[in-house]
Parts: structure tokens; C-alpha cells; sequence
């Protein structure tokens, strides 16, 4: 028995003389980890928070727009930014609140909301905001600031978007053979969409792609 205790004292020696070394580190790595497991909880528990209110502010713009109010529409964007602005609700409701700007005519007020969601969106809503800011350019002739925007990395699924908005671009430019290459980099990129089984049409056929096929014809088959 006295063998045992003997070994059980050294065992807890070694325990004690281990835990004078690395006590306090052990403590700190338990501590950072429970205020980490805490921190993340409460991180949830605000993002919740702040997604609840930007919701109801969503819903107050979506009133705005379906009653055509431009100032509502214009006020409720600009708190959805200003208190909400890393929400994805932000992100869905300046798009929105830019659309209405745009078919009101404010191109001024409609750029900055479509430059916040560029700058500040995600995935598929930043690259639907990059086509309408470009289209918006190019009604202010602003040619090579709209080329800018469609340059870079894009969702697979707008690359015939991005392509023939390019040739709008170019169009506008007046760089024909430059215009009739994106036109077609467009008509391939839809091709290879309906392949893939994506975006089919009844009886086959793609009104997008015909508008399309008009607008490269339009060009005619110069160099």
C-alpha cells in the first residue's frame, strides 16, 4: 500500500511542479475559449437583432415603393444603410430604392445607391448592381467608368449579362468590331447555359437570346 501512496505523492509532485509551469497558460486558453464560445453567442444573438430590424425597415420601404414615394422611398434606403448597413436586407433594399430612382429619373440619387451596393453587396446582388451602374453610365455617356464596373470577377451565371452589356457599352462607344466580338462572347455564354439545363423555355425558345442575335446583326459582319 505504502508503494502506491508513494507513487500516487510522486504522480501528484509531478502534477503540482507541471501545473507551477503552465498553470496560468492552461487557465488563459480555457478562459479565451469560453469568452470566445460567449463572444460568438452574443454575435449571433446581435446579428438576429439587427436582421429583425432592418426587416421591418425593408417592409416599410416595400410600402414606399408600391405607393411610388419617392421621399419614403429615399429615407427608408438611406436608414437601412446608415443603421444597417452589413445586412442583407441593405443590400435588397437600395437595389430596389435604386431602380425606383432610376424610372423617377434621379440618375444622381440612383448612382450613389448603386455604388453602396457595389461596394458594400454580395455574390449575385453586387453583380446585379454592377450591370444596372453601368447601364446608368451609359445613359450619362460615361463609357469608360461603366467599362470599369463589368471588368472583374462575376457570378458564372451573368456572364451573357456582363458580356452583352459590355457591347452596349461599346456600341455606345462606337467600337464596332469590339461590340459584335462581346455580342457573341454573350450569344455562347447563353448557348452554354441552356446545355447546362439552365433557363429553359418552352418550345425552346429564348427571347434573350434573339434580342441578342438582333442586336450583333445589327452590326453587320464587319472586321
Amino acid at each position: 500500500m505504502a508503494h502506491y501512496d508513494l507513487e500516487e505523492q510522486e504522480q501528484i509532485d509531478e502534477l503540482k511542479a507541471w501545473w507551477k509551469m503552465y498553470g496560468n497558460l492552461v487557465t488563459a486558453v480555457v478562459t479565451a475559449a469560453a469568452l470566445a464560445v460567449v463572444g460568438w453567442q452574443g454575435w449571433k444573438m446581435y446579428q438576429n437583432n439587427q436582421a429583425g430590424q432592418a426587416s421591418v425597415l425593408l417592409t416599410a420601404l416595400e410600402d414606399a415603393l408600391a405607393a411610388n414615394d419617392a421621399q419614403r422611398i429615399k429615407v427608408a434606403a438611406g436608414e437601412l444603410t446608415d443603421k444597417f448597413g452589413g445586412t442583407a436586407q441593405a443590400a435588397l433594399g437600395t437595389l430596389a430604392a435604386a431602380k425606383a430612382s432610376v424610372g423617377a429619373g434621379d440618375l444622381k440619387t440612383a448612382k450613389l445607391q448603386l455604388g453602396w451596393v457595389v461596394e458594400n453587396g454580395k455574390n449575385e446582388i453586387r453583380d446585379i448592381a454592377r450591370l444596372r451602374l453601368a447601364a446608368v453610365l451609359v445613359d450619362e455617356k460615361a463609357y469608360d467608368e461603366a467599362l470599369k464596373h463589368l471588368e472583374g470577377q462575376y457570378a458564372p451565371a451573368f456572364a451573357a449579362r456582363f458580356a452583352e452589356m459590355k457591347g452596349e457599352v461599346l456600341v455606345a462607344q462606337g467600337k464596332k468590331a469590339e461590340a459584335r466580338a462581346a455580342f457573341k462572347t454573350a450569344l455562347a455564354a447563353l448557348d452554354e447555359k441552356q446545355k447546362a439545363g439552365e433557363g429553359r423555355l418552352q418550345e425552346g425558345k429564348n427571347p434573350g437570346r434573339e434580342i441578342l442575335q438582333q442586336k450583333l446583326d445589327a452590326l453587320g459582319e464587319g472586321a
